[in-house]
């Protein structure tokens, strides 16, 4: 918007003679004026015009609502409360003079008005709302700017990380596609615990873009885990379980390693909860610190249902695929017991809207 070249003036007074003296010095400026008798039409004006006035000239002395509480209106607006007011009045007390301004004004014109005052005020608080204006704009360009490179930033990434998990489940997955199953269904079992009571007010669409993302990295402990371990077919040794329970605690202090010096965000933030504690188990059972119910951070949780859930239904080195009802009788009587039942309970009704190596579930 250029002042300049478009500037609209309310003038607000009771009194004829001073709309006409106003008007006329400021018609003398080349801006254009709005005169309304009484704050109720000044209002009306306003909510009726298609662009606000930049400047509001206001006497304070008129019947039914003075000038005072008509510039409280305006401050109190987010529509209006932007736009320089000026009060016009013969009342030239300190007192009169500290009220206006505690309420919000930005000026003060006596009476009988002399013309090259008048000009001179309003040519100031012109160029001040310009100033404002521009830099309302630079700052909102700014801001645009910096968040496209947080974004690209944030992208790259995103990419990096999907690189890593990619590779390290490589060496462990038939299908490959195991993390970027964790990482759909993770989301869509986010987006429906928004509707559950108990999370609704904790799930936001940052959570769920966050934790679509995060959940890539659920296993990126186990890049350290010896091959003889990972890739065993037979069941695990009570010393090789012990080993690779260790990718839980690896898998955050590697992610906190490749971070580390940089100021955190909440994606790595979620990343290394979920790293850490997706093999905790709501009975305290879990590990590696057996926390228990609401100890254990909520995208942890989730991922710990989706990563059981995929587990059961894919193939892996050590099992065939499951069927999806024999999945689903495990996670039900585990309810409670390794698992949030309350995500569980929507993990029932919306598991046909998960994936599995690019397939939804239900057709599987």
């Amino acid at each position: 918007m250029n002042v300049k070249h478009k500037v609209k003036i309310l003038i607000v007074d009771d009194v004829d003679i001073n709309l006409d003296i106003l008007e006329e010095i400021i018609k003398s400026m080349g801006h254009e004026t709005i005169t309304a008798l009484s704050v109720k039409e000044a209002v009306a004006l306003i909510e009726d015009l298609e662009e606000l006035p930049q400047l509001i000239l206001s006497d304070i002395s008129m019947p039914e609502i003075d000038g005072y509480a008509f510039c409280a209106m305006l401050k109190k607006n987010p529509h209006t409360r932007h736009i320089p007011v000026i009060f016009i009045s013969a009342m030239d007390s300190m007192s009169d003079l500290e009220k206006g301004f505690a309420l919000g004004a930005v000026d003060y014109i006596p009476k009988p008005f002399e013309p090259a005052e008048v000009q001179m005020r309003i040519n100031t608080h012109l160029k001040m709302y310009q100033m404002q204006v521009e830099l309302a704009e630079n700052n909102k360009r700014l801001n645009q700017v910096v968040a496209n490179q947080i974004e690209k930033l944030h992208a790259e990434q995103k990419n990096i990380m999907s690189a890593m998990a990619k590779l390290v489940e490589s060496r462990e997955s038939v299908s490959g596609r195991h993390y970027l199953n964790i990482s759909y269904n993770s989301k869509v079992l986010a987006q429906g615990l928004q509707f559950h009571p108990l999370y609704e007010d904790r799930i936001t669409d940052n959570f769920i873009d966050t934790i679509e993302s995060s959940a890539y990295l659920h296993d990126i402990g186990k890049i350290k885990i010896p091959d003889a371990i990972l890739l065993k077919k037979g069941s695990l040794t009570p010393e090789e379980i012990t080993v690779m329970k260790t990718h839980a605690q690896v898998g955050a202090e590697t992610l906190l390693d490749i971070y580390e010096g940089k100021e955190k965000n909440d994606f790595i933030n979620m990343a290394v909860d979920i790293a850490y504690y997706h093999h905790e188990n709501w009975d305290g059972t879990g590990y590696p610190k057996g926390l228990k119910g609401e100890e254990i951070p909520l995208p942890a949780r989730i991922v710990h249902v989706v990563d059981v859930f995929d587990a059961l239904n894919g193939e892996r080195i050590y099992k065939q695929s499951g069927t999806i009802e024999d999945c689903l009788k495990i996670m039900e009587a585990e309810s409670g017991k390794a698992f949030d039942p309350d995500i569980v309970q929507v993990l029932l009704k919306i598991y046909r809207n998960f994936v599995r190596d690019n397939k939804p579930v239900h057709w599987l």
